[in-house]
């Protein structure tokens, strides 16, 4: 068994990434080809959004948004511990201050009711993430940032890319929105890939220029860029992904049903998917009194597992000179201390749920 199963996605569209990827080869156009056209198109009529800027990672999109906004040394970015160390790097790159927010003991993103006093008048920007497939309270979010000043938000939708919050796209939902297409995701490439999302025509002109070395035209450069720009061969292969995309969502939420009803009654915290919320399921994570334990009785099946973020952001050694203690965040530590990710994808079968749910409960 799998943790994400690749392989049965790619079979399905085997004919089609067999033709882009040629079609690629053929045109010979590896950076900034007409697929990254395509495929920035499609996402607009995905998202609903204006403008989509195919980038190099999700990373990059990331440190791209920030230096649009021309944050630096002296701002302060507000984001969460509980999350993949990108979304604070970032930061820390641009030699501004990483300032923290505890997360919701049900949903584990961003705990809004706690944003409003991490505010202070050195905040320039507001990143959530939408944790293990389903979008922070983004609402909330984008109505105390708008009383702070409008202070911009940039949502961290690498995980919870494909889902909704209120009926609208997660990436469409404030200023910015970021996803990557790192193979894992659950609208990924076979590579690093990533992409920007915003209604701002002014924003979607910087994250172009900084894609391509802060170059608005050739020989000219008004800014400091990156090397940011996706791969075409990537580009094709979403495109080819994305046939199937929604459907996939839609399996996913299957797989989640199944286990809520194979583990219902274990004596585990299930996810929790907020109301207004739909959930991805980039992963499948649930709460363990014993993570340790459990772990090893699902290896002992044959089952792979993964306790993500095990060491929360604040406790990280890189991030010691932010002066945070144990203890400063406890519901990230907790969730950080009991967390494990089950086998997730599209192509998780009965038999496989079956199985998984025999280990956890035998």
């Amino acid at each position: 068994m799998e943790f994400i199963d690749l392989k049965s996605q790619q079979k399905r569209i085997r004919e089609t990434l067999d033709r882009r990827i040629a079609a690629v080869l053929d045109h010979g156009q590896y950076i900034l080809g007409p697929e990254v056209g395509e495929l920035e198109a499609r996402l607009c009529d995905f998202l609903g959004c204006r403008h989509t800027i195919a980038v190099s990672s999700g990373t990059d999109s990331l440190l791209m948004a920030l230096m649009a906004l021309g944050i630096g040394p002296g701002d302060e970015v507000i984001t969460v511990s509980y999350t993949w160390i990108s979304t604070a790097e970032v930061v820390a790159l641009l030699g501004a201050t990483t300032v923290f927010v505890d997360i919701e003991p049900d949903t584990w993103n961003l705990d809004s009711a706690r944003l409003e006093a991490a505010i202070t008048d050195r905040t320039k920007a507001i990143m959530p993430v939408g944790i293990y497939g389903q979008t922070a309270d983004m609402t909330a979010i984008n109505r105390i940032a708008a009383a702070a000043g409008n202070l911009p938000v940039i949502e961290d939708a690498a995980q919870c890319f494909g889902a909704t919050h209120h009926g609208k796209r997660s990436g469409a939902l404030s200023l910015i929105g970021s996803t990557s297409f790192f193979p894992s995701k659950p609208l990924g490439g076979y590579g690093d890939g990533g992409a920007l999302f915003t209604d701002d025509d002014e924003l979607a002109e910087k994250f172009r220029w900084i894609r391509i070395h802060g170059q608005q035209r050739k020989h000219f450069h008004p800014v400091v860029g990156i090397n940011g720009r996706l791969d075409t061969l990537q580009a094709a292969i979403v495109l080819a992904k994305m046939d199937l995309f929604e459907e996939e969502i839609t399996m996913r939420q299957a797989v989640a049903d199944g286990y809520a009803s194979r583990l219902a009654g274990a004596g585990l915290t299930l996810p929790h998917v907020a109301e207004g919320n739909t959930s991805v399921y980039a992963q499948y994570t649930l709460l363990s009194p014993d993570r340790d334990a459990l772990q090893a009785k699902l290896g002992a099946a044959g089952v792979p597992s993964v306790p993500y973020y095990a060491v929360p952001l604040h406790l990280q050694p890189v991030f010691a000179g932010l002066g945070y203690r144990e203890g400063d965040f406890p519901v990230t530590e907790r969730i950080a201390a009991t967390g494990l990710s089950l086998p997730m994808s599209p192509y998780v079968t009965a038999e496989d749920q079956d199985q998984i749910a025999t280990a956890i409960l035998g």
